[in-house]
């Protein structure tokens, strides 16, 4: 990564407070652990955060740290709008008010001389978080491999970034930054952390090196590569171990 699009993403940052982080479905320990620690590291300076992937995670990565707080899409934050719905036919109502009492907000439907053809199980509520102003997009090759944790409408002004290592991953995005050389996208987000000039804690490195090992098979994968070594070994440095199922 050039100084020249290291110094934009870093005004993209500035710029934004709120940031998602997207993972395409059934990632795996090196997708998920590197969308993890990016994620902490970015809440480590404050911002908003959100990780969303489309798909249950799996038993193999339910020890990543920060994997508790996965959602399915960016909807739901508490700073958003939130949507009354209710069905509705031509003349059934005849006005909608409102009125407050006691620290409470009372939406007043009245109804038509018909009466209304709804009741209180047909009411719907849904809480939009608004669209997070800039995106990462870690280890996943298609947009569509997002599914509906990606609404391409209600992101279409978001700015996206497109963190990979895999050679069929299209170079979709604002900022595709993709290392087809390394052997793991942990190693490329580990050395994207280092280049912002976030700190990479115990939590953080133990992601990153759980991510590797496991996309390296243990290092054993010939296509392992020198930056995957050089990594693994930084992250230990910054107190990172190696978990015993790592080391089969």
């Amino acid at each position: 990564m050039d100084n020249v699009m290291l110094e934009k993403i870093k005004d993209l940052l500035s710029k934004n407070e709120t940031i998602g982080i997207a993972v395409g479905r059934n990632p795996g320990i090196d997708e998920m652990g590197s969308a993890l620690s990016l994620y902490l590291a970015l809440k480590e300076t404050g911002k908003k955060v959100t990780v969303v992937c489309p798909t249950d995670p799996i038993v193999e990565i339910s020890s990543l740290v920060g994997i508790n707080t996965v959602r399915k899409s960016f909807d739901g934050g508490v700073d958003g709008d939130l949507t009354v719905s209710f069905p509705y036919k031509e003349g059934e109502i005849e006005k909608i008010s409102y009125t407050l009492e006691e620290g409470k907000l009372n939406i007043l439907v009245k109804a038509g001389e018909n009466g209304l053809s709804f009741n209180e199980k047909d009411v719907e509520y849904k809480r939009s978080a608004g669209a997070p102003g800039l995106v990462f997009v870690v280890g996943t090759p298609r947009l569509s491999d997002l599914g509906t944790a990606f609404d391409m409408e209600a992101l279409k002004d978001s700015k996206v970034i497109n963190i990979d290592y895999k050679p069929e991953n299209q170079g979709f995005g604002d900022i595709p930054l993709l290392g087809k050389n390394a052997s793991s996208v942990s190693e490329l987000v580990a050395s994207f952390i280092s280049s912002l000039g976030f700190n990479i804690d115990i939590d953080i490195a133990s992601n990153l090196l759980t991510g590797i090992t496991s996309a390296t098979h243990n290092f054993q994968n010939p296509q392992t590569s020198s930056l995957a070594f050089e990594t693994a070994a930084i992250l230990m440095k910054k107190g990172a171990v190696r978990k015993a199922k790592d080391l089969r």
